[in-house]
């Protein structure tokens, strides 16, 4: 990376109340997480009240660096190249050993002490970078491996992390994190297809929208019909899966982040029903959770939590429209 690639550019950065010279400073920093989590739309929010809260900021703080560098790859203006470089420069700030190398950006201060509090390896979030990179290149993916093999990237390193901060490090368990996390990866991609047709990414297989009889131009222009229906049936139910082969980890994981494991799994699964009431069509419109459709989810996992019961519900991973992948192939 040289120097004039990193000049061109400066990362955003959020208004601190206080300066690095003060006591609070560190304090602020969490706090910043905190806002952006609490500010970006996502299908369930980052550190609920069902985790402690000695765990709520070490979230926000991971929250922050995952959404931060998203936003680079997807919206940022400029040379997206030299600004990922930057935040890679930030991360590797936060495992120098001496001051003078320390971060100045404020969400990798509070990232700084969330790395030295649980002992975090740097792999997880450079693969998150490298995610983004590929993102500025790769606009599709001509097999179901090989998107598999970009969630290696973008969204496992994600579990990883929240399973480090639990102090879990048995790569078995982090395996069958992996199928939650792609799951859930593949659920947003299939919501937002119509978003990401915007930034010319289709992460739907070409190799799926051959056998469907879909081409990539329908897709772009949008065109909803009966082979676009099915081929979304065979992806909904294809990362129903997922989540099922991966609910196993609630055996696994401290009761700390058993219930925010929940959160999201049926967060997802959620992504998946409102695709599937919104007859597959998400190419005229994003579905979303509605914050009825929240809260209730939120309720429901709060209470089986307190009395001891399967976090998630067997109904949660039943499909909407009871087709099964195998159904959707035949009616292709």
């Amino acid at each position: 990376m040289t120097q004039s690639a990193t000049s061109a550019v400066e990362l955003p950065v959020p208004h601190m109340e206080v300066g690095p010279d003060s006591p609070d400073y560190l304090a602020a920093t969490f706090a910043s997480c905190e806002n952006l989590a609490k500010t970006h739309y996502e299908n369930f929010s980052v550190g609920s009240r069902l985790l402690p809260k000695h765990l709520r900021k070490h979230f926000y703080s991971i929250y922050a660096f995952s959404r931060g560098v998203d936003d680079l790859g997807d919206e940022a203006d400029g040379d997206k190249f030299a600004l990922l470089n930057q935040w890679e420069s930030e991360l590797d700030a936060c495992y120098a050993i001496t001051p003078s190398s320390q971060p100045k950006h404020p969400y990798f201060v509070a990232l700084t002490e969330t790395i030295r509090v649980f002992d975090i390896p740097a792999e997880p979030f450079k693969r998150l970078i490298e995610a983004n990179r590929r993102d500025q290149t790769i606009t599709k993916h001509q097999t179901y491996e090989d998107l598999l093999e970009y969630c290696t990237y973008s969204a496992n390193p994600v579990g990883h992390l929240v399973l480090f901060l639990s102090g879990i490090r048995d790569p078995k368990l982090h395996e069958l994190a992996n199928k939650t996390c792609t799951g859930l990866q593949l659920a947003n991609f299939w919501q937002d297809i119509s978003v990401d047709i915007e930034i010319g990414r289709i992460y739907v297989p070409l190799e799926d929208i051959e056998q469907f009889g879909v081409s990539e131009q329908q897709i772009t222009n949008r065109q909803f019909d009966n082979n676009f229906r099915n081929l979304m049936k065979f992806e909904v139910d294809r990362a129903r899966q997922l989540f099922v082969d991966g609910y196993s980890l609630a055996d696994h994981i401290d009761s700390t982040i058993r219930s925010d494991f929940a959160l999201f799994s049926r967060g997802g699964l959620e992504i998946l029903k409102a695709i599937e009431r919104q007859n597959y069509n998400v190419l005229a419109s994003r579905p979303r959770i509605s914050k009825l459709g929240k809260a209730k989810i939120f309720a429901s996992t709060w209470l089986r939590s307190k009395l001891g019961i399967s976090i998630i519900p067997k109904s949660a991973f039943k499909s909407a429209t009871r087709h099964t992948a195998s159904n959707a192939k035949q009616d292709a």
